[in-house]
């Protein structure tokens, strides 16, 4: 008897994840199909995913790309249905027939259609990581409440979940530390003194990785680790005295598990997202990735460096915020997310330095007062008004 495809919805299709989501389900046609996908304003790349795809529903979250994408594709005689706004993804999150959620959307605009698919029991694969920076245990919750089966797509929460014991029961007894490797992005090297001078191309060229402009600045400022630091907090339910970060230039160790035993275990593999992608598609099994494989007789070597040696704790200070805000009142870490979140905004946006992105966020951490969020609404106005708070600090900073 064959096997009925899974049917994925991959939200946020559009950006660097969900393109390369696709390039790994076009390679499995026999075992997956495209039920739906998403995007927000890049049109021409969802019509040209629709026709090539021909997913039932497609998702536009601005409401006139929405109306443009609709005439687009009926011109063209393609079957799937537009749905409109922000619900809509939540809706197409938990539709019954769908099985496989890519949880591809950038920032806290991705968390109530997480949530959604959590509640309705999806095998969810987060590459959203503000979903848990900024839902916590709130989000895990929804997880356990909808028995979803939550895999990580993050390579270095990947890694980890591909070095860990099958049996989570074994975590918290086994388990030394948790190692997150970092590139140290495009100024590892750079004198700290000059980064007011950086520029947003120049903060977005990274090194290694191919990835969008928000992701990118955060690789450079090292707050995308911090955010990492607070994701494998609530993925894998260790404190967070037991996870470490280590500077990784070469981005071939993924991330690394420290056991009781001091034995350490990692997972390699070239920075190519589409591995990890590839192996939350197919969990517990593996498929083929596209991705190539290590050549080893080409390596010059692995090198690792600490943030206690040489000037990384003064080049990369947004990273101590991680543990700050984990130590602090819960909400606290969608506090940290959402001043982040407006300040890369605006530093790409020409209208703060590069530096003063750490200002913004330490000072709205510092700065502003909430009630802890015990539902989702308080969640999304908590994560509203720290935005607020944010923008208001930068009306005094100047460039």
């Amino acid at each position: 008897m064959t096997e009925r495809k899974q049917r994925v919805a991959v939200l946020g299709s559009t950006g660097s994840i969900g393109v390369n989501t696709l390039d790994v389900l076009e390679r499995h046609p026999d075992r997956f199909s495209v039920f739906a996908l998403s995007g927000h304003s890049r049109i021409d790349l969802l019509f040209t995913q629709c026709l090539a795809h021909q997913p039932q529903f497609v998702v536009a979250t601005d409401s006139g790309a929405s109306k443009q994408l609709q005439s687009r594709l009926a011109a063209a005689g393609s079957p799937t249905q537009v749905l409109p706004g922000h619900e809509a993804l939540d809706e197409v999150a938990a539709h019954p027939e769908v099985d496989v959620v890519m949880a591809a959307i950038v920032g806290s605009a991705g968390l109530s259609s997480c949530i959604a698919a959590a509640r309705a029991g999806k095998r969810l694969l987060l590459a959203n990581k503000e979903a848990l920076v900024v839902g916590g245990s709130f989000f895990m919750d929804a997880v356990r409440v909808g028995n979803a089966t939550l895999l990580p797509i993050d390579s270095e929460h990947s890694a980890i979940f591909q070095s860990l014991p099958t049996d989570r029961a074994l975590w918290p007894t086994v388990v030394d530390k948790i190692i997150l490797t970092a590139s140290g992005g495009p100024f590892r090297s750079r004198d700290p003194a000059t980064l007011f001078e950086v520029t947003p191309a120049q903060a977005c060229a990274h090194p290694n990785w191919s990835m969008g402009r928000k992701i990118s600045v955060d690789s450079a400022t090292m707050m995308n680790k911090a955010l990492e630091v607070i994701e494998a907090k609530f993925l894998f339910g260790l404190d967070a005295s037991r996870i470490e970060v280590i500077i990784h230039p070469q981005s071939v160790v993924h991330s690394m598990v420290q056991f009781v035993d001091h034995s350490v275990v990692a997972q390699l593999g070239v920075p190519d997202m589409r591995g990890p992608i590839a192996y939350g598609l197919s969990w517990p099994q593996r498929i083929a990735s596209g991705t190539q494989a290590l050549d080893f007789s080409a390596m010059a070597g692995l090198s690792f460096e600490t943030f206690d040696s040489g000037l990384h704790r003064t080049r990369f200070p947004g990273l101590r915020l991680a543990w700050d805000a984990l130590a602090a009142k819960p909400g606290t870490t969608a506090v940290l997310n959402a001043a982040n979140e407006i300040a890369v905004a605006a530093f790409l946006e020409g209208r703060i330095r590069f530096d003063q992105i750490h200002a913004v966020n330490q000072a709205t951490l510092e700065g502003f007062t909430f009630t802890s969020p015990v539902s989702l609404p308080d969640i999304l106005a908590l994560d509203e008004g720290a935005r607020a708070h944010a923008q208001q600090l930068m009306q005094g900073l100047s460039r």
